[in-house]
């Protein structure tokens, strides 16, 4: 019995690279799961040391020293710019778009730049330990959105701890995580918190997950996110009054970036200046960073000649690829207007 047991594991080990080449849907999951296992093994060896300083914020540096390795194992790289922004040792309230658990990731890459940082997070985080756990040891705010006033009580404490201690608050206003190709509304919660103790907003955007990632189909590759920290936001001088405008101004500044930044991620994964344009930039890495399904490639061609266009216009220093100036003007008029069916093209090209 004990030898048939022994050569099913072999057999299934065996299996494990097969399957890892072959099968999308055992990619996504078994990535996911290196990438919790590894995190929630990190926060076991950690409660130890951070019990000796209880809610200090500087244990998530610790902790990022570890997991920002996972970013290697499971194919990502990111890329941060602005990072004079991110570094400048002052009180702030960080608003990032949020797109999946892996934003906390990206986090973990940038946290050394950060220093003294904490995350603003939902109550129900707190309960999946050993996650949980560690995350209020190291000082994250967990705040229970379905009691609206106990969370503001929550949070006007913590904010006049940041400013007393220089500690930079990271928000995600859309609430909830959606990688959808698009910024959602925001909640005015971090715009309050700024102005009330006049302290700068201070954006970061991570470029958009479309082109390697899809919870839907289950689909998860190698994949390049570019983290946009943006000049801060001075709320001096601002009252309740400005929220609104403030909160606006913000976004669009944010969404400009997201557009920019996700069509430079498109152009550099299909080039179509190449001689065959509608492949990954690497065919030794098909497997891993996935290719197109039969009859995308008219589409494929149009967002990498929309995402062509849109680093050509938005005045960057990229280095822009000639494409046809009709047919791409019209392809990015319909990304720019983040229709459905330029949502559509971005998931085809998964």
């Amino acid at each position: 019995m004990s030898s048939f047991i022994e050569l099913l594991g072999l057999f299934m080990l065996l299996m494990l690279p097969f399957l890892y080449e072959t099968n999308h849907i055992f990619r996504y999951y078994f990535k996911f799961l290196i990438y919790y296992g590894i995190v929630s093994f990190n926060a076991i060896v950690l409660i130890p040391a951070f019990l000796t300083r209880p809610c200090d914020v500087r244990n998530l540096l610790w902790a990022s020293t570890w997991c920002h390795r996972v970013t290697t194992l499971i194919g990502l790289r990111w890329e941060l710019r602005g990072k004079e922004h991110l570094a400048k040792d002052q009180a702030c309230i960080i608003v990032a778009n949020h797109q999946s658990s892996l934003d906390v990731l990206g986090m973990f890459n940038i946290w050394h730049v950060m220093n003294k940082c904490t995350v603003v997070a939902k109550r129900e985080l707190f309960y999946v330990w050993p996650f949980g756990l560690a995350a209020w040891l190291a000082g994250l705010i967990f705040i229970d959105r379905v009691r609206g006033e106990k969370a503001r009580e929550i949070l006007n404490d913590v904010n006049r701890r940041i400013k007393k201690q220089r500690i930079k608050l990271w928000v995600f206003p859309e609430g909830t995580r959606r990688n959808t190709g698009e910024l959602h509304p925001f909640k005015k919660g971090a715009f309050h918190m700024a102005i009330d103790q006049q302290i700068p907003i201070l954006p970061v955007v991570f470029s958009s997950y479309c082109t390697f990632l899809n919870d839907k189909k289950k689909i998860l590759n190698a994949g390049r996110i570019v983290i946009t920290t943006l000049p801060p936001v001075s709320t001096e001088g601002l009252t309740k009054d400005d929220i609104d405008p403030l909160m606006e101004r913000v976004r669009a500044q944010m969404i400009e970036t997201f557009k920019l930044t996700s069509a430079e991620a498109l152009e550099l994964r299909y080039n179509p200046l190449k001689s065959s344009p509608l492949a990954p930039s690497s065919s030794a890495s098909s497997a891993s960073e996935g290719v197109l399904p039969p009859g995308a490639e008219v589409e494929a061609a149009a967002v990498a000649a929309a995402a062509s266009v849109a680093v050509a216009s938005s005045g960057s220093s990229y280095a822009p690829l000639h494409v046809g100036a009709a047919a791409a003007s019209a392809t990015y008029e319909t990304y720019k207007s983040g229709a459905t069916a330029a949502k559509a093209t971005m998931l085809k090209t998964l």
